[in-house]
């Protein structure tokens, strides 16, 4: 079975890479979030300050 390719899907694409680059990012610091993985998140603000050691 041969996935059709053409100008109209390639269209198509180039207006979904956005959305899908949102979707994407969101996903990284959500996954970021409920894993607490330190190395990363010491960089979001706000979040990133129960890590200081004082």
């Amino acid at each position: 079975m041969r996935i059709p390719l053409g100008p109209k899907q390639a269209e198509q694409a180039t207006k979904w890479i956005s959305s899908a680059m949102g979707f994407g990012g969101a996903a990284a610091l959500f996954g970021c979030y409920l894993t607490d993985w330190r190395v990363i998140v010491t960089y979001i603000p706000f979040y990133g300050g129960k890590f200081d050691e004082k």
